[in-house]
């Protein structure tokens, strides 16, 4: 990881909610989500909050890095509708080594919806899919493909 992230630096990050990120499509096999209402579901925040911590570091990675959620410690507060548009806004807290803290807060327009905090760790792609793929033989399921770092 390049010496440029520093604590402060700030990012924000908007997506309109679809229909598919509400609970009944968080796992479709299971009965007891798909008889929930169709709300912003939890999961999918989560992975919104990651996604806003993603944009902030992508400038500040090398090449053949990426990082890995590795500490989600959030509320969820407020229920969402399809076609609300969530605003994440994430804030680098601390950097230990190649370990990254974000405060996050997640906003539909009318209500605070979630807010908490993120960790995510730096690592090299090329070694972390390596793990991956030894694993993936321990327990005969099929490899993953390697990973391209994207911007």
């Amino acid at each position: 990881m390049k010496d440029t992230l520093k604590v402060g630096d700030k990012g924000q990050f908007s997506f309109r909610i679809p229909a598919e990120k509400t609970v009944p499509h968080l796992y479709p096999e299971a009965p007891e989500f798909r008889e929930m209402p169709t709300v912003f579901a939890t999961g999918f925040m989560v992975g919104l909050m990651e996604w806003a911590c993603l944009k902030v570091l992508a400038p500040h990675l090398d090449e053949g890095e990426g990082s890995l959620g590795v500490h989600i410690d959030v509320s969820h507060s407020a229920a969402t509708v399809p076609g609300q548009t969530v605003t994440v806004d994430a804030e680098c807290t601390g950097i230990t080594g190649r370990r990254v803290a974000f405060h996050v807060r997640a906003h539909d327009g009318i209500d605070m919806i979630g807010e908490g905090r993120h960790e995510r760790m730096i690592v090299p792609w090329a070694r972390f899919v390596a793990r991956v793929n030894e694993k993936a033989k321990l327990a005969r399921v099929s490899a993953i493909e390697p990973i391209a770092r994207r911007e």
